[in-house]
């Protein structure tokens, strides 16, 4: 038996019977408040290379949506807070998906609609009081369209709406939304549909830096915070801001619903008054946040969940309006140039054309996208994990040959 056991040990660590490992939590935001960005097919392109199949559009944008066709790229698709009024209507709602969802399903993986972008903390009351009505109307016509069990429908919220979020246990939502915060609870357990957040510690750092140790933002060993409550240690500010909407979503009596986190990032430039936001801090936050992902881990509260997580964002975008940050949360330029690497791989991005040296190098039609180099894993890494699999598959071989060797001894018969 100790045998069999053993064996079955070495296997699993070998990977044999097991699926491709990737980073299967990790998506990334894709903007397009720029007047310099690639093309959709080129866009794609990169996201190929680089094994991200999940994205986040701010539209519908028809061009996106054509260009992912049979890919494997799956799109979260938005509706602009301005058409919740008019997507109340169960009949325009239904001119809306048949018109801009159904035409490009199943060869465009759509999986979710996010029904406007931080509704709940906007200053505009009526906006907040259609968002459920249209919600409903949307998955009325997603229903009527055989639609309902492969695309999702949530909005985005900011942690403002919360009313507590420290420590995580005392989450709790802000009591003038409760009314409506809880009629969207019932959608989303209803349809088993995620609560999507946009969490941001670098926003908490930048307003609180003597308060708050860069080291628990930027996701760094730290000696982290122990939640009195609870007793259960958070080692970073994105997680503990993830169990504080559990929590407070369970107070409502709503403790089942997934967290995933919609948006998350750090600017790598910022105004002189906009602490943290360089380069520097950007590349650690980010070069951290996916070294967990490619870990799929879970929160403090939630361990055996994966977090799933989409990054803002692809690109930095030039005609972004509000502080400089907000045009600086891309891992890419434009052009296709790294504005630094996550360190994870070694990433050539979009590369000058020999023929074209006519052209300006940052325009991305004169740029060709070299996928080969891209990957979400370290070439030192996978050096280091195939020789790991080498040693363990070794070891299966003879631990199998030494198996029947024993197996056969023990059954085979004694003569004296």
């Amino acid at each position: 038996m100790f045998f069999h056991i053993l064996l079955l040990f070495l296997l699993s660590l070998s990977g044999f019977g097991g699926g491709l490992r990737g980073v299967t939590s990790l998506g990334i935001n894709y903007g397009q408040i720029g007047n310099n960005l690639p093309s959709p097919d080129k866009v794609l392109d990169m996201l190929t290379a680089l094994r991200i199949t999940k994205v986040r559009i701010y539209d519908t944008n028809p061009e996106i949506l054509s260009a992912f066709a049979n890919s494997k790229v799956e799109i979260i698709v938005t509706v602009e807070n301005e058409m919740l009024a008019q997507l109340m209507d169960p009949q325009q709602a239904l001119q809306w998906v048949t018109s801009r969802i159904k035409p490009y399903v199943p060869a465009t993986k759509i999986t979710g609609i996010a029904v406007g972008n931080e509704v709940f903390t906007d200053d505009d009351l009526t906006l907040m009081e259609t968002l459920v009505p249209a919600i409903l109307s949307i998955h009325t016509a997603l229903t009527q369209l055989g639609l309902d069990t492969t695309i999702k429908i949530s909005t985005p919220s900011s942690l403002a709406v919360l009313q507590e979020s420290y420590p995580p246990s005392a989450g709790s939502f802000k009591p003038e939304i409760t009314q409506i915060m809880s009629q969207f609870l019932q959608f989303l357990s209803t349809t088993k549909s995620p609560f999507w957040i946009n969490a941001y510690p670098y926003f908490a750092y930048k307003d609180n830096p003597d308060s708050i140790p860069l080291q628990y933002v930027l996701l760094n060993p730290n000696p982290g915070m122990m939640d009195p409550f609870t007793n259960l240690r958070y080692d970073n500010m994105l997680y503990a801001q993830a169990d504080a909407v559990l929590f407070a979503m369970a107070k409502m009596g709503f403790g089942g619903i997934e967290v995933r986190i919609s948006e998350t990032g750090w600017p790598s430039k910022g105004d002189p008054d906009e602490t943290g936001a360089c380069v520097e801090n950007a590349a650690e936050y980010n070069r951290n946040l996916l070294r967990r992902q490619m870990r799929n881990e879970g929160t403090p509260l939630r361990p055996n969940l994966r977090l799933e997580i989409y990054l803002f964002a692809l690109f930095n975008e030039d005609m972004k309006p509000g502080p400089t940050s907000e045009r600086n949360y891309g891992l890419f330029q434009p052009d296709g140039t790294m504005v630094y690497n996550v360190g994870l791989s070694s990433f050539n991005g979009f590369s000058s054309s020999s023929s074209s040296s006519s052209s300006s190098p940052s325009s991305p039609s004169s740029s060709s996208f070299s996928p080969s180099s891209i990957s979400l894993t370290s070439s030192a890494s996978t050096n280091s994990k195939g020789a790991s699999m080498g040693y363990y598959q070794s070891l299966v071989y003879w631990m199998f040959v030494y198996l029947l060797t024993y197996q056969l001894f023990i059954r085979r018969p004694l003569y004296i």
